[in-house]
């Protein structure tokens, strides 16, 4: 029984609209399953993208389309839009490495396929997307215990967030009304267009001075020039890499033969900026001319004890120790490690302060 709501269609239409009725359950199923086998290959690959969206044609967008130019089509089959979806990226240049998935994981129409990023007209932005139509393999398809998959078409659109935004608010703003936009606002569309696509193109262009700077960053690092290396979350962090404490935890955990247990360090980043360190070399310079004075100080802590457990933590935590009291902090500027290490409102760090000052002005080091 035809669906009086749609526009009447030819015999040939109808067909066509009956096929689809047929295969809707098909469609339906591989809008279920294929997009997770995407996002599979997408974690596989790390690749993070803002949203995969998925969407069978309904029925009314259908008939409105078999309405306009169903002879164009001899079947359903030839629709390659019937189950449709969308990989919005973060940055221009990851829209390539979705295809490159994409092209790994289907069959590719490169005839019926079209890459809309060529277009060259200044309103052009919000469209620059790359459309693949793609097929299931066979062989994939039997895996899936689905061998019908492999018997359609669909489309994959891909795009930065950017154009994706830009598409729908242009779509908004110039189409749904009705009304024929005035060229001033299409100018100044267009301007707007061409903002965006610079700010798209300047996303990914950052990115990749950033990771060439880390790249250079770990190559100074394990290169040992660390006075050129500025301290900061990644060299820190790369620095840490190199196991810096590991000599002094050693020396320590050796006092009682305690095990040593491994902790982040992250923390001690703001730390090492707040005792002045500005260069990787500053605390490589801390760890050479202050490590016998935070053994010293561990010895005090855990030499009459019987801990056969420390953590990774205690070498740099009496290194940080050792400086302040060497430099003249005194209890103030042991009070201002600890709220680095464990905030300010910490309500026991002056105590701390007042008790390790205590125990410290009979170590050697205290009295050289």
């Amino acid at each position: 029984m035809n669906n009086p709501t749609l526009p009447p269609l030819d015999p040939h239409g109808q067909q066509i609209l009956n096929q689809y009725h047929k295969l809707l359950p098909l469609y339906t199923e591989m809008a279920r399953i294929i997009p997770d086998r995407i996002r599979k290959l997408f974690d596989d690959a790390g690749i993070v993208v803002a949203a995969l969206e998925c969407r069978v044609k309904t029925e009314s967008s259908l008939a409105g389309k078999l309405e306009l130019k169903g002879n164009k089509y001899r079947d359903l089959y030839d629709l390659t839009d019937i189950l449709g979806m969308r990989v919005i990226t973060f940055y221009t240049d990851d829209v390539d490495k979705v295809a490159s998935v994409l092209e790994r994981l289907f069959e590719i129409d490169w005839e019926n396929s079209v890459d809309k990023r060529k277009a060259h007209e200044i309103d052009s932005f919000g469209y620059l997307s790359l459309h693949y139509i793609c097929r299931v393999t066979e062989e994939d398809a039997k895996a899936l215990g689905h061998p019908d998959f492999s018997t359609v078409r669909f489309e994959v659109q891909m795009r930065s967030v950017l154009q994706h935004a830009w598409a729908n608010m242009n779509h908004d703003t110039g189409y749904k009304s009705g009304v024929e936009v005035p060229k001033d606002y299409l100018r100044n569309l267009s301007r707007l267009a061409g903002m965006l696509e610079l700010v798209d193109e300047q996303f990914s262009h950052i990115r990749t001075e950033i990771n060439n700077y880390r790249r250079q960053v770990q190559a100074l690092v394990a290169s040992g020039r660390l006075e050129e290396v500025d301290l900061d979350g990644d060299t820190f962090r790369s620095f840490l890499e190199l196991k810096p404490f590991d000599k002094l935890n050693r020396r320590i955990a050796a006092v009682n033969q305690a095990e040593i247990q491994e902790v982040s360090l992250m923390n001690y980043l703001s730390v090492f900026k707040g005792l002045g360190c500005k260069k990787l070399g500053d605390v490589v310079g801390i760890i050479k001319n202050y490590s016998d004075a935070a053994y010293q100080i561990a010895c005090y802590q855990i030499g009459l004890t019987d801990l056969d457990i420390i953590s990774s933590s205690l070498g740099p935590q009496d290194l940080c120790i050792a400086y302040v009291l060497k430099n003249g902090g005194g209890k103030a500027g042991l009070k201002f490690f600890f709220d680095l290490l464990n905030g300010p409102s910490h309500g026991g760090n002056e105590a701390m302060a007042e008790m390790l000052l205590e125990q410290a002005k009979d170590l050697p080091f205290m009295n050289q």
